[in-house]
């Protein structure tokens, strides 16, 4: 039974990237291609806050399960490393689904609200009618600040989400390279 909860960090870091690819990618663009700009962002703003709540959840499982199985005492410095890359993790994770999500979702919902008011946000992908959300961007100064904010929040998020990754990575890295003496 010890050997199989050594891996168990591996295949929930495993299965949250395959997640990230499908949530993230796949979904996205056939969403895009088929949705009203409303449904999508409505969609998204459910969704992402869940994702990002569920990455968080496992970057902790994680950390827990490796904590347990090496013991503060007994730890090297590679170990330590280790748990100290689990804790950006989890601590980034944790940022990225309490404030930049969450963010990014309200700020969504008063961008919809000021579009709808203008006639938009029915056309059917995000390219499509771009020169009429320019054109608001430039006319309604709210509108403008909110398209900014939600640029800046969203780059957060997208830097978070590289930032986990790269822990991912480096954990992925380390406990391929001590396979045998596991």
């Amino acid at each position: 039974m010890h050997e199989y909860m050594i891996f168990l960090p591996v295949q929930i870091i495993l299965n949250t990237g395959v997640a990230n690819v499908c949530v993230c990618v796949l979904a996205g663009f056939v969403m895009d291609n088929h949705l009203n700009r409303h449904t999508y962002g409505f969609i998204q703003s459910r969704l992402v806050p869940f994702y990002l709540h569920l990455g968080s959840g496992c970057a902790f499982f994680n950390l827990t399960i490796y904590a347990i199985y090496h013991p503060s005492d007994m730890l090297t410095d590679r170990e330590s490393f280790q748990i100290f890359i689990l804790f950006v993790s989890v601590t980034v994770a944790a940022v990225n689904a309490q404030w930049f999500g969450q963010m990014t979702s309200e700020i969504m919902a008063d961008m919809h609200l000021i579009e709808q008011s203008c006639g938009l946000g029915q056309d059917i992908g995000q390219s499509s009618n771009r020169e009429a959300y320019a054109k608001l961007c430039e006319t309604d100064i709210k509108y403008r600040h909110l398209s900014s904010r939600l640029w800046l929040y969203r780059l957060l998020s997208s830097l978070c989400n590289l930032c986990c990754i790269a822990c991912n990575f480096c954990s992925l890295s380390y406990m391929a390279e001590n396979l045998v003496t596991l």
